[in-house]
């Protein structure tokens, strides 16, 4: 498998991996992304079988060995399937998520203990800022939680605005069609009533840019992208409810 690295803002890489077999016949991404930076940091892990291209990857642009931080959004295996594998290639890494994910999975799961992260809880990683932001049940896990990079802008969005297909690294086109296009195929989402509310949280950040999981990342007016996605959302609980209810 070939993993394809680019830069999407100064300093922040996407190392993006095509799997064909996926949501045939438009395929589907895996991403992972390194904030460089003093202490840099690695967002999402890949899983444990990608663990060899990745890490060769992300070594052609830093030392395995200088990684600080793992985080990812959620305890699932595209997202964090690897994480002792890394652990052991950079030993002074440390895994950080939320206190929810630290006290369920990770404080048996990770082979050394990780760093539980409050809500808004903010990582100095020397000439960057990363914010941790719990996203409870957002988009499905009761432990989900985003980072937001502070100093230039990035919200890395995980699962949200996740993409079939195999589009550009980054884009100034609406992803939001989309991404309702994959939430309509796969149904990932938990439809709750905070659904809506988390990521209109979100897109009070102003982001200039979202790191997303599955597909292209995107650069422009993020907020009403965000907004769109939640107003997708609003109306996909509503008809949800009024078909149990025999509305």
């Amino acid at each position: 498998m070939e993993v394809r690295a680019a830069e999407i803002a100064d300093g922040v890489y996407r190392f993006s991996t095509f799997v064909p077999d996926i949501a045939p016949p438009l395929g589907f991404t895996f991403n992972q992304y390194l904030i460089t930076a003093e202490e840099p940091l690695l967002f999402h892990t890949g899983p444990k079988r990608m663990f060899p291209q990745i890490s060769e990857a992300v070594s052609r642009i830093l030392p395995l060995e200088d990684l600080r931080w793992i985080s990812f959004g959620h305890v699932e295996s595209d997202e964090c399937g690897s994480m002792n594998e890394w652990l052991a290639a950079a030993p002074a890494a440390t895994v950080a998520h939320g206190v929810t994910a630290c006290m369920v999975s990770l404080n048996d799961l990770a082979d050394r203990p990780p760093r539980a992260l409050a809500d808004g809880e903010v990582l100095d990683l020397g000439g960057r800022r990363v914010r941790w932001l719990d996203t409870p049940h957002v988009p499905h896990a009761w432990e989900s939680g985003l980072i937001y990079e502070e100093t230039d802008r990035t919200l890395f969005s995980g699962d949200l605005f996740t993409q079939c297909g195999d589009g550009p690294a980054l884009t100034e086109e609406s992803i939001v069609e989309a991404a309702i296009s994959a939430e309509t195929m796969f149904k990932a989402s938990s439809l709750t009533p905070e659904l809506g509310t988390t990521i209109r949280r979100l897109a009070k950040l102003g982001p200039s840019r979202l790191a997303v999981m599955h597909g292209s990342c995107f650069a422009g007016d993020c907020s009403t992208q965000l907004e769109r996605l939640a107003d997708f959302y609003d109306g996909a609980l509503e008809a949800a409810w009024s078909n149990a209810h025999g509305g």
